[in-house]
């Protein structure tokens, strides 16, 4: 009796198992979450990193249903990036995508567990982040904007567009690791091509008049801001200042010539840097990612704005117009 009873309570138990449990107590599938890190400001709408988010969704990650993404900005202060990043892992995300090295470099050092990914950043070999391109190691991989010679093409491209420029301004935020491998680039161009430099610190927006009046009592006859977020984040001054001070100018950027700047040769397409997505992607379906290789831009666009050149009073030679990914009317 006692041998039945304890079988019926077993074949009991196994169909309760088996039966689906109610809706409030149903398991839930695990929603990734993605900690986006960024010197650049939250628009209210448009952004240089709209193609990632748009490649996301189109490999079917929906924010707020099927991932959840922490937009996290220093608004253009990188003195915020610690207490950012404190922000960030108190959230336990699954995976972080940082926008600039400095902030690459502090998260790196926060955790060697959580994934990250550089959507386009500076050369991360020289700054440590990787210890290659092909095996990059640890926790991290991604994309770099940075190709050898890009920064020299930029002054190169410059003076034939400009050929009696002799003396160029160059706006460059030493802080940021990226910024002196570029400026000893454009020295060695510089060299070659004929023309001097004088390069000017630029920690805040509030150096820039100061650096555009040191560049006039110089008599410089161009300017190149080179490629870090600050720069990009204050774009719109400097083109004010640079067509104030009359100054042909090449940007690392084309939106920035979009935006009425002169002239862009740019590694940062959408394209590629919809091409991060398919990191995040890859990553949160359980590839490691110091075994994915790092990738690097495989085209540059010129990007020439006539209107801004008509303004400054120059005409763009014919060779280097036809050469033109876009030219902005």
């Amino acid at each position: 009796m006692k041998s039945r009873l304890r079988r019926e309570l077993l074949l009991l138990a196994l169909v309760v198992a088996l039966l689906p449990l109610p809706l409030g107590a149903q398991q839930t599938a695990h929603v990734p979450r993605l900690c986006f890190l960024t010197f650049d400001p939250r628009p209210a709408q448009g952004s240089r990193f709209d193609p990632f988010f748009e490649r996301l969704r189109d490999l079917g990650y929906v924010d707020g249903r099927t991932i959840a993404i922490e937009y996290l900005s220093a608004d253009g202060r990188g003195e915020q990036f610690p207490s950012l990043v404190d922000e960030c892992l108190r959230s336990k995300p699954d995976i972080i995508v940082v926008t600039t090295t400095p902030v690459a470099q502090i998260v790196k050092k926060a955790t060697s567990t959580i994934p990250i990914v550089m959507l386009a950043l500076g050369d991360p070999v020289a700054t440590g982040l990787v210890a290659s391109l092909a095996r990059p190691g640890a926790n991290i991989t991604g994309l770099t904007i940075m190709a050898s010679g890009l920064s020299a093409k930029r002054l190169e491209v410059l003076k034939e567009a400009v050929s009696k420029i002799s003396r160029v301004l160059v706006l460059s935020y030493l802080v940021d690791p990226i910024a002196a491998p570029q400026v000893r680039e454009l020295k060695g161009a510089a060299r070659s091509l004929g023309v001097k430099l004088l390069v000017q610190d630029i920690r805040t927006r509030d150096d820039l008049p100061g650096a555009f009046a040191a560049g006039a009592k110089w008599h410089a006859d161009a300017v190149i801001p080179t490629a870090e977020s600050l720069l990009v984040v204050e774009h719109k001054r400097i083109i004010e200042l640079a067509a104030q001070h009359r100054l042909p100018a090449m940007y690392a950027y084309r939106s920035i010539v979009e935006a009425g700047g002169l002239m862009a040769y740019d590694s940062f397409t959408p394209e590629f840097i919809a091409r991060g997505a398919a990191f995040v992607d890859r990553i949160l379906k359980g590839a490691k990612p110091g075994e994915l290789p790092v990738e690097q831009p495989i085209k540059v666009e010129l990007v020439i704005n006539l209107k801004t050149a008509r303004a400054l009073g120059l005409t763009m030679p014919a060779a280097l117009l036809l050469r033109a990914d876009q030219v902005v009317e």
